[in-house]
């Protein structure tokens, strides 16, 4: 079993900037990761990482996103600059243990225009 804690998210303007951070309760995690979910919408991908640091991201975060990983404190960034109201929803952290995907509880983001 693996627990995911998430931090950071909130409420914030079109052009700011937010930063969410993803702790693991257990090393030997693989790849690591962010996913959202918009009201109405089916859960996407914006980022990941794996333990090696190659990184993936969403078309319509990159550029504007940046995922880091440390893997010493089993943690997992999300660098959100310049924010779209289309960034607004619930961000999960993932963390995959060979083919289990755990999730976190989610946290939300809000941007206003």
């Amino acid at each position: 079993q693996v627990q995911l804690v998430e931090s950071g998210g909130g409420l914030v303007q079109a052009g700011g900037s937010l930063r969410l951070s993803c702790t693991a309760s257990r090393s030997s995690v693989g790849a690591m990761g962010w996913y959202r979910q918009a009201p109405g919408k089916q859960r996407e991908l914006v980022a990941t990482i794996t333990n090696s640091g190659t990184t993936n991201y969403a078309d319509s975060v990159k550029g504007r996103f940046t995922i880091s990983r440390d893997n010493a404190k089993i943690t997992v960034n999300l660098q959100m600059n310049s924010l779209k109201p289309e960034d607004t929803g619930v961000y999960y952290c993932n963390a995959k243990v060979t083919v289990v995907n755990y999730w976190g509880r989610g946290t939300q983001v809000t941007v206003s225009s």
